[in-house]
C-alpha cells in the first residue's frame, strides 16, 4: 500500500494541474492537438515516454485487488498500451484527436473526469 499511496500523490496532482490547464487553455489546447498529430516525431515521442511511464508504473504497483488503488493499476497499463499503439500506429493519434475536434464535449467531459480522479488520488495518497 506505499506504493499506492507515493504513487498517487504524484498522479493525482499531475492530472489535476494537467486537465485543468487544458480546460482553462482550451482554445490554445485544441490548436496544441493539431500540431502535435501533425508531427510524427513528437507523437513518436509521446508514445515512447507513455511506454516508460506505464512500465514503471506496472513494475511498482501492478495491484489487481478491488481497492482505490486500481484506478493506478488501470492507469499504468493504460500509458502502456497507448504508447505501444502510438509507437506502431502513429497515425492513430490523429483518428483519436478528430472525434474531439468534432465534439469539444466530449473532451471536456474527459478533461473534467481526469479532474475528478486526480482530486480523488490526491485525497487517497496525502489523507489515506
Amino acid at each position: 500500500m506505499e506504493n499506492s499511496a507515493l504513487i498517487a500523490r504524484i498522479m493525482g496532482p499531475a492530472l489535476v494541474i494537467i486537465a485543468a490547464g487544458m480546460l482553462v487553455n482550451f482554445k490554445n489546447c485544441r490548436k496544441l492537438l493539431d500540431e502535435f498529430t501533425s508531427n510524427t516525431a513528437l507523437t513518436l515521442a509521446f508514445g515512447l515516454m507513455s511506454i516508460v511511464l506505464g512500465l514503471l508504473v506496472i513494475q511498482f504497483h501492478n495491484v489487481w485487488k478491488l481497492h482505490w488503488s486500481l484506478i493506478i493499476t488501470i492507469s499504468g497499463w493504460s500509458m502502456l498500451i497507448k504508447g505501444i499503439i502510438l509507437n506502431i500506429a502513429p497515425s492513430s493519434l490523429g483518428r483519436w484527436t478528430q472525434i474531439y475536434k468534432k465534439n469539444s464535449a466530449l473532451l471536456v467531459v474527459w478533461l473534467i473526469l481526469a479532474i475528478a480522479i486526480g482530486i480523488f488520488l490526491a485525497i487517497m495518497g496525502y489523507v489515506a
